[in-house]
């Protein structure tokens, strides 16, 4: 049983694949915190755009 417990120590196979995994989390959420943010920035830009077309409309149309 020893020997069979000090192999199960040993086994390092999988600490590499739950390292990838771990990696690829890390990733994910800095992808998906840096595209909410360009969203974010995105939306206020042709916010603004559209409200100074609007904006220019009203003043051509008056």
């Amino acid at each position: 049983m020893t020997k069979l417990f000090s192999r199960f120590l040993k086994d390092e196979s999988g600490a590499t694949a739950i390292e990838y995994g771990l990696i690829a989390a890390l990733i994910s959420v800095a992808l998906i915190t840096g595209a909410t943010t360009l969203g974010g920035k995105i939306g206020d830009t042709f916010n603004n755009l559209g409200t100074k077309m609007n904006t220019a409309a009203t003043a051509s149309g008056s």
